[in-house]
């Protein structure tokens, strides 16, 4: 049973959060023992400055070595000044307050980096994902955890379109993983699709990243946190499953809105902090269960210049394409890297591939600060973000149009959905 609470109507107090921490963390048997904690970069919004602070008050004092590392998964690396504004304290703090703490980035494609926890035969993988994959996959992630005696997971929990629900184990596959089972869960999602995997509990990819945290060689606690606005509308602690679980249960209440219509024009503004279109995707990804057949959704970003700096290239060389066009051509694709094809997949949205013509149900459209030349070359709409005027989209939604201010965490499903966009069958 994890321990914690969380409301509805108002926000937990720092009081509150505290106390929480100080009890969950009373019983864990850390003293003189190494700690790792595992915490999202600045692409999920959350209160880590005050969950920072608590953590390092209760348990600084009583293991032998408290440290962070920054749960990337295949993002870019965070300066030490991004880590201190993901943290909340200043490089004077770190010298003197917090002078025992130490700070790593997770580095996915570094051999060098990775250890070996486990393995899925095919029998596995056949059994977990109820036949669609029959495959062996190496479990690998950050060797660091062979150095440490627990590995403490904090973040938020918010939908989430390839595993359903992120954070719990999530944090640790894909955020600290290696490339093998990452590639192959993000496309056992991928072909699921965005809208009937994400805002859903249980899923196939939550069991695949679930089975992998048990192969963490050291022990595994959670702080799993459900953010209103930016506050903190709930905090659970206890094994990653059972905080990941009370978490994802408010995180259904919290974040998912039920439209009353399907809407044909979106206007989906991604906040500063998705600072490249592999992030600022989630923009789409949150609001594709809300389409109307034929819908054009705009992602506006005028600070987007990028569509990945890490993967910007094979995207580029493949473009976005519906799930259909890979799989029918799988023998094409099979040898890119699956979590490409995946976010691929997953920002067209969904669509059928017949006789060499491909028909996207909807339409994607980049307002960003990616010329319209790339644009065109990835597969994608452009429209100039600088003839749009953000606030003729507002209060519009009774005409099928819907203005989202801060686009990416929030999950928009019309309430009549039908199964393919994520609704219930009749």
């Amino acid at each position: 049973m994890s321990t914690g609470l969380g409301y509805t109507d108002k926000l937990v107090t720092e009081a509150e959060a505290a106390k929480i921490v100080a009890e969950a963390t009373a019983g864990w048997k850390v003293d003189g023992k190494r700690v790792l904690c595992v915490i999202p970069d600045h692409t999920r919004t959350c209160p880590m400055g005050l969950l920072f602070r608590l953590v390092c008050e209760q348990l600084s004092p009583r293991v032998k070595q408290l440290d962070f590392i920054i749960a990337l998964g295949t993002h870019v690396a965070l300066s030490m000044e991004q880590i201190y504004q993901r943290v909340e304290i200043t490089a004077e703090e770190h010298a003197k307050k917090y002078s025992k703490v130490r700070f790593f980035n997770h580095a996915w494609n570094d051999p060098a980096q990775l250890t070996q926890v486990g393995h899925f035969t095919k029998k596995d993988v056949r059994e977990i994902t109820g036949g669609l994959f029959e495959l062996d996959v190496d479990v690998t992630c950050n060797k660091m955890v062979r150095d440490y005696d627990m590995a403490l997971i904090i973040g938020p929990v918010f939908p989430h379109e390839v595993v359903g629900m992120s954070g719990g184990n999530k944090y640790l596959f894909p955020g600290i993983s290696g490339p093998e089972v990452l590639n192959f869960f993000h496309w056992l999602g991928a072909v699921i699709t965005n809208p009937v995997i994400i805002g859903n509990k249980w899923t196939p990819v939550r069991a695949v990243v679930d089975r992998c945290g048990q192969m963490v060689p050291c022990e595994r606690r959670a702080l799993c946190m459900v953010v209103q606005g930016h506050g903190l509308a709930g905090l659970y602690a206890g094994t990653p499953e059972e905080a990941w679980s009370s978490a994802a249960d408010l995180s259904a209440r919290l974040h998912i809105a039920l439209t009353p219509r399907a809407y044909h024009t979106v206007l989906s503004c991604a906040p500063k902090m998705y600072d490249e279109l592999w992030v600022g995707a989630k923009c789409m990804y949150k609001l594709e269960p809300a389409l109307a057949d034929g819908a054009k959704l705009i992602i506006y970003a005028p600070h987007i210049h990028e569509v990945s700096v890490t993967h910007g290239k094979l995207i580029e060389q493949v473009g976005y394409h519906t799930r259909d066009y890979f799989v029918k051509q799988w023998d094409k694709f099979k040898d890119i890297a699956w979590g490409v094809l995946a976010h691929s997949t997953h920002v067209k949205g969904i669509g059928t591939y017949e006789n060499g013509i491909e028909k996207p149900r909807v339409t994607v459209i980049l307002a960003t600060g990616i010329p319209e030349a790339t644009c065109k070359k990835i597969n994608l709409g452009y429209m100039d973000w600088r003839s749009i005027k953000v606030e003729d989209y507002a209060n519009r939604e009774a005409e099928g149009i819907l203005h989202v201010p801060k686009a990416g965490e929030m999950l928009y499903r019309w309430k009549d959905a039908p199964p393919e966009l994520g609704g219930v069958k009749k």
